[in-house]
C-alpha cells in the first residue's frame, strides 16, 4: 500500500503541493488536475525524483527515501515521453531495459514474451520502433513499465497523442492491470479518468480538492445547480444581499455595466433557491432583472473546483510555477 502523509513540497518561497494526504491500494486510481496543479510533482515524488519539504510518502508502512531501491524495485513508470531507440525493436529493447534492472538472465526471455503478450505486441515483437504507430509505442512503453513485475504503475498522460481507436486500446489494457497492480494514471482527459478508474482524486492549488469514485463524485457535484440572476444595484450591495441566502456559495461576478450587475452562485444541496434569492434581493433594494436555474455538469464542477483564484502574477510566482511543473 502507498501512503502520502500530510505532504507539503515548496519550491523556494512558492508552494507547489500543501499538506496532502493519499491512500493507494490495488485497483486504478484517476489523478486529474488543470496544468500547473501540482499534479507533476506529486508524480516526481511518488517516483523518487524529488521528496517532500514536509510530510512522508510511504510504502507498506516505511518511509520510499529510506527504502531506495527496495522501493523502486516495486515501481513501474511511463513518463509522458519516454525514450526509445527507433533501430530496435521492442524486444531488443526490453532486453536492454532487463539489463539495466539487473533481472536475472534464465528470467529475460520468459519474461519478455509474457509482457509483449500482455499488452498485444507479440505479432510484431521484432519490428523495428520506427515504424510503429503512436498507440504501438505506447504499448512498448507499458511493457517496459510492467518488465520487473511491478506492484505500483505509474502512467502519465498515457493516451496524449493518440487517435481515438488506439486511446480505446490503451484504456483497455490500463482497466485489465487495474486487476492485478495499483495504477495511478495521471491524466488531464476527463472523460478517460471516469472511464478507465475505480478511484478518482482531484487536484488544484496545490491541495486535494475532490475525491471518490467516478459514480459517487457524479452523484455528489450533479446534485449541486447553479443560478444565473442579474440585479440593479451596487456590486457590493448585490452580493451581500446574495450572501444572506442559506445554502448558496461560490459568489461569482460575470458581468456588471450601467447599475447591471450579473453573476452566478452555487446551490450546495441542488435546492431550488431562486425565490430565496430573489426575496433576498428584493429586500437589499436590488431589483431582479432576471433569474434562471441550471444544472451543473461534472465539467462545469471540475472547472469551478480547479479555477485559479484570482491574483497578480509576479515574475517571481511565474518562475517558481515553470520550476514546479
Amino acid at each position: 500500500m502507498l501512503s502520502v502523509e500530510h505532504v507539503t513540497k515548496r519550491y523556494g518561497k512558492f508552494t507547489a503541493l500543501e499538506d496532502l494526504s493519499l491512500t493507494f491500494t490495488p485497483g486504478v486510481y484517476g489523478l486529474l488536475a488543470p496544468n500547473g496543479a501540482g499534479k507533476t510533482t506529486l508524480i516526481k515524488m511518488l517516483t523518487t525524483l524529488l521528496f517532500p519539504t514536509q510530510g512522508q510518502i510511504l510504502w507498506d508502512g516505511e518511509d520510499i527515501q529510506a527504502l531506495g531501491e527496495t522501493y523502486r524495485a516495486q515501481l513501474g513508470y511511463l513518463p509522458q515521453a519516454f525514450g526509445y531507440y527507433p533501430s530496435y525493436t521492442p524486444r531488443q529493447f526490453l532486453r536492454y531495459a532487463a539489463a539495466l534492472q539487473r533481472i536475472p538472465p534464465a528470467e529475460v526471455e520468459g519474461r519478455i514474451a509474457d509482457r509483449l503478450k500482455q499488452v498485444g505486441l507479440e505479432e510484431v515483437a521484432d519490428q523495428k520502433m520506427r515504424k510503429f504507430s503512436g498507440g504501438m509505442l505506447q504499448r512498448t512503453g507499458i511493457a517496459l513499465a510492467i518488465l520487473g513485475d511491478p506492484k505500483l504503475l505509474i502512467l502519465d498522460e498515457p493516451t496524449v497523442g493518440l487517435d481515438p481507436a488506439q486511446m480505446i486500446e490503451i484504456r483497455s489494457l490500463i482497466h485489465d492491470l487495474g486487476k492485478t497492480h495499483t495504477v495511478i494514471l495521471s491524466s488531464h482527459i476527463l472523460s478517460e479518468v471516469q472511464t478507465v478508474c475505480d478511484r478518482v482524486l482531484i487536484i488544484a492549488h496545490g491541495k486535494l480538492v475532490a475525491q471518490g469514485t467516478p459514480e459517487e463524485l457524479a452523484g455528489k457535484l450533479a446534485a449541486k445547480g447553479t443560478i444565473s440572476a442579474t440585479a440593479q444595484g451596487e456590486r457590493n450591495a448585490v452580493l451581500a444581499a446574495a450572501a444572506t441566502v442559506p445554502g448558496l456559495t461560490d459568489l461569482r461576478v460575470t458581468a456588471e455595466k450601467g447599475g447591471e450587475v450579473s453573476f452566478t452562485a452555487v446551490s450546495e444541496s441542488g435546492a431550488d433557491l431562486r425565490g430565496a434569492l430573489s426575496l433576498a434581493l428584493a429586500k437589499a433594494g436590488c431589483p431582479v432583472l432576471n433569474l434562471r436555474a441550471e444544472s451543473m455538469s461534472l465539467e462545469d464542477v471540475f472547472l469551478q473546483l480547479t479555477e485559479a483564484p484570482e491574483e497578480t502574477e509576479t515574475t517571481e510566482t511565474k518562475t517558481n510555477e515553470q520550476e514546479a511543473e
